[in-house]
């Protein structure tokens, strides 16, 4: 029986964005099944390529955001490089850029100018803070938008640790996934497009409910005490030492697991038999005390290995705090085949994450590997009209630069 097609299989995307936000959201909509052609600048092409660690010869960055793309080298500066972006516009269902509040337009590819070359185009911008208001023209820095949401400013003792995930980023980069496949809904019905200004602040900030409940109560006239206290200040949820000092993360939130954990620790004594809802999120008052001791002392009676194999064998989460190694080790992640590998022509086997969706049918489990800078050029070229003649002008111009690599998968 033939497999379904890919949710998006037809669909065009023309990706101008660059780093982590647009290129991850542009690479899950290829595993949706789009076409996505990555344009980017000769000779430097999208900076991530340039980062460390590094495989062979490319970035382990750029290879991880952008897999199963095409790559167009463009000189978007030139005249005839903007006419090329103006017939990929045309030719495409979906652009995305994530260039800082008027850089687009300096470059020919603002939303004003491709709506009218194609009013059928879904346009998503990607940036720090949103196209307009008084902080659009900061740029879009992962740890400085974390910072004004209030996530890390909520830890009890006043600290604000520099987070190890760009969780900014990244909310960013689903929100325009989100928008650009609700777009096309949206088009399939009215068949017009759109304009989508997607800011990672703003991705972040609508997440941020839970640090930022108890300022939602005053605002509504109430105390908003006693807050949320499930950032530490919870024993019942918060990080220890073990015994070969590691570190374990302990969420023992609901009733019913922290009473199995006091029965297995021999400790009954510590459950409050009309513990209520609220109770469990708070900071647990005089116990807090108590609390926090006996899982202390239960964590540095035993290892990191022990306390693992204890977290599997009971479903109690006292969880070991794993190392990349050992984040990419475990058997769960073997099992739900979370990682692969995809043989890059370059680089030889190099190791990709699954896209989990892809056992319900919508999404590739295999996407070829990121391209070469400029490796599809000449396709793209003649894709859009462009005679041999113009291509090779264009090339010997520097407008469109092919790489060597091009056509090898």
């Amino acid at each position: 029986m033939p497999l379904p097609p890919l949710p998006l299989a037809g669909v065009r995307v023309i990706d101008f964005s660059r780093l982590i936000p647009g290129p991850w959201a542009t690479q899950m909509l290829a595993e949706l099944g789009a076409d996505v052609i990555k344009v980017e600048q000769p000779g430097i092409g999208d900076p991530s390529r340039h980062t460390h660690p590094r495989y062979r010869n490319g970035s382990v960055y750029f290879n991880a955001l952008n897999g199963g793309k095409r790559s167009i080298a463009l000189d978007m500066l030139s005249d005839a490089g903007k006419e090329v972006a103006a017939r990929l516009s045309r030719w495409g269902d979906v652009a995305v850029e994530s260039f800082r509040p008027g850089v687009a337009a300096k470059l020919g590819i603002d939303y004003a100018r491709l709506s009218k070359i194609n009013s059928r185009l879904i346009y998503c911008s990607i940036s720090g803070f949103g196209q307009t208001g008084p902080l659009s023209n900061i740029a879009g820095h992962d740890l400085v938008i974390q910072a004004l949401t209030g996530a890390m400013g909520c830890a009890p003792d006043g600290s604000a640790p520099v987070p190890g995930f760009q969780a900014a980023d990244f909310a960013g980069a689903l929100f325009a996934v989100i928008a650009i496949q609700a777009a096309l809904a949206q088009r399939a019905k009215t068949g017009a497009g759109c304009e989508v200004d997607i800011a990672m602040f703003e991705a972040l900030y609508s997440m941020c409910f839970m640090p930022l409940s108890s300022e939602f109560a005053r605002r509504a006239g109430h105390s908003g005490e006693p807050g949320l206290s499930v950032f530490g200040d919870n024993p019942r949820y918060s990080t220890y030492r073990t015994r070969d000092g590691r570190s374990v993360a302990v969420s023992l939130l609901e009733t019913k697991a922290w009473r199995e954990f006091c029965d297995a620790i021999g400790r009954p004594d510590l459950v409050s038999p009309d513990e209520t809802p609220a109770e469990r999120l708070s900071s647990h008052g005089e116990r807090r005390v108590a609390y926090h001791d006996a899982i202390a002392r239960y964590c540095s009676e035993h290892t990191w290995d022990e306390l693992m194999q204890k977290m599997q064998r009971t479903g109690i989460a006292v969880c070991p705090v794993a190392s990349s190694a050992d984040a990419l080790a475990l058997a769960h992640v073997e099992q739900r085949e979370m990682v692969t590998t995809v043989d890059h022509p370059g680089e030889g086997s190099i190791p990709q994450f699954v896209n989990p969706l892809w056992r319900a049918g919508l999404s590739l489990k295999h996407h070829e590997p990121a391209p070469e800078l400029g490796q599809h050029t000449r396709e793209v070229l003649e894709a859009l009209g462009y005679s041999a003649g113009e291509i090779t002008q264009l090339t010997t111009e520097g407008i469109a630069c092919s790489s060597r690599t091009e056509g090898r998968h």
